[in-house]
């Protein structure tokens, strides 16, 4: 009895200094809500709430990473002068020349003028005409997607990246390695680009036995291609079928719904430097910088662009930072598309306050998800958004909507791979591109105006009124996204 005693009081002991150590180490320079979410977890499940924290409470890359990381933006912001040359300068808010700087000190990445951006909607059409742009390459292709899957629907695509081997032209690819482990056809994807001749690469591999670990959700979530430095494509979709070969999604009749823009321009080589890095972390090659002077198209419809890497191989949350702010400057309109919405509390108060100013606030999610923690977390928060008088759209089944972007009043934009959500600003390591120029959100404008018009608004009474066990799923699975 005395040692069953003993035994009991040393293990309340050591659940006392895990705990204590836990609070000290883990609310050093972390969120206060996710120090006490994962506090918390330790308290109530101490064992496996440590294991827990020890597997995927880390939320940065290794050290060698974030160096190249570090030694890459010097060698960009050491580039030749004349890349912040600017077409439509006098045009911008006053308010927009900070976002520019941030964007700037925290990216390292210019804004540039003279560029030209289409947006392609359509799921097939996109791949249709990223296959058209790489058989205009003479020089190099670099090929960079999270999710990078040979089937029916992305076989162009290879083809043409087949096509461009066959004359010459250097491909270079990147696609995430953990999902590629978790998708069909890996063996035959990794097997056409043997055949063809391109050089592939699976991003932030997780090998231990190789010394290649980190923390397993950390992903590299980017998708962009490059074409010679000429053209440029960057946005949410991933190359693979649009029901993601899932058997569940196929039963189920989901089918994604996307957004690409395609770039031409000065912004493509900054494009490229996104893909130039992250080749550099992956294969300890870095590929050369176009740093030839920039000459810029005086024609008065071109826009102005500036690309956004983010993630943690950088030291801040810069997509978090550049997202609140653009959202807190906005004087008439805000319009939000994310189909993974669990903002930071920064943004969330960015929101709230803008509806409550009497900014126009709208955001667009799917009426159904994929992923159901995160489907129940973004729930969580829509009483509040109502409340405030944001008005939400749910795109209606069996679509996910899963494109990524905003515009603010009239003349700004972005769009890219992040979601407006935490694992977004801070786990995921993305790309997204902020554009001026009103003919561009013009065009942006009618794709939410088609969003709208394929979703159904939802209203506070009715939401209000939805079912007990929802509710609670909802508020229970709100707490998992602070675990981070």
């Amino acid at each position: 009895m005395f040692d069953v005693e003993i035994g009991a009081v040393l293990l309340i002991v050591l659940h006392a200094a895990i705990v204590f150590v836990a609070a000290v180490y883990i609310s050093g320079n972390r969120r206060p809500s996710a120090a006490i979410a994962w506090i918390l977890a330790i308290i109530f499940v101490p064992y496996l709430g440590a294991l827990a924290f020890l597997l995927v409470g880390f939320g940065r890359l290794p050290r060698r990473r974030r160096e190249k990381q570090r030694e890459v933006n010097e060698l960009i912001l050491a580039r030749t002068e004349g890349l912040e040359q600017l077409s439509h300068r006098d045009e911008w808010p006053d308010w927009l020349v900070s976002a520019v700087r941030l964007n700037r000190n925290l990216g390292a990445l210019p804004m540039v003028g003279g560029n030209r951006a289409g947006l392609l909607p359509d799921y097939d059409g996109s791949i249709a005409c990223m296959a058209e742009a790489i058989d205009t390459a003479t020089d190099y292709v670099h090929v960079q997607f999270y999710i990078l899957v040979l089937d029916t629907v992305t076989q162009p695509f290879f083809d043409a990246l087949a096509r461009a081997r066959a004359r010459g032209v250097r491909v270079n690819v990147l696609s995430d390695h953990l999902a590629g482990l978790r998708l069909p056809n890996r063996r035959e994807t990794l097997a056409a680009f043997d055949a063809m001749g391109a050089e592939w690469r699976g991003m932030l591999p997780l090998r231990p036995f190789r010394g290649q670990w980190r923390r397993p959700d950390l992903r590299n979530h980017r998708k962009l291609l490059v074409v010679d430095g000429r053209l440029g494509f960057t946005g949410s979709q991933n190359l693979i079928d649009s029901s993601y070969l899932k058997p569940a999604n196929i039963k189920r009749g989901l089918r994604w719904h996307e957004l690409m823009v395609k770039l031409e321009g000065p912004v493509v080589r900054e494009l490229n430097a996104v893909f130039i890095t992250d080749w550099y972390s992956e294969t300890d090659v870095l590929l050369p910088f176009d740093a030839s002077p920039v000459v810029l198209d005086p024609s008065p419809d071109l826009l102005d662009a500036q690309v956004l890497p983010s993630g943690p191989s950088f030291e801040n949350d810069n997509n978090l930072k550049l997202y609140a702010l653009l959202i807190h400057k906005a004087e008439h309109r805000v319009s939000i598309t994310s189909p993974y919405f669990v903002p930071e509390e920064s943004t969330m108060l960015a929101i709230v306050t803008a509806a409550s100013r009497g900014v126009e606030v709208e955001l667009f999610v799917s009426a159904i998800g994929d992923q159901a923690l995160v489907y129940h977390a973004q729930r969580s928060y829509y009483e509040e958004l109502l409340r405030a008088g944001v008005s939400i759209y749910l795109f209606r089944e069996p679509t996910v909507l899963h494109s990524k972007h905003f515009t603010v009043d009239d003349d700004v934009a972005v769009v890219g791979s992040s979601n407006m959500d935490i694992r977004s600003f801070s786990l995921n390591m993305e790309v997204s591109v902020l554009v001026h120029g009103r003919e561009f959100v013009d065009r942006m404008r009618e794709v939410e105006d088609d969003y709208r018009v394929n979703s159904d608004k939802l209203e506070l009474a009715d939401w209000l009124n939805r079912p007990l066990p929802a509710k609670v799923g909802d508020n229970l699975a709100r707490l998992t996204s602070s675990l981070q």
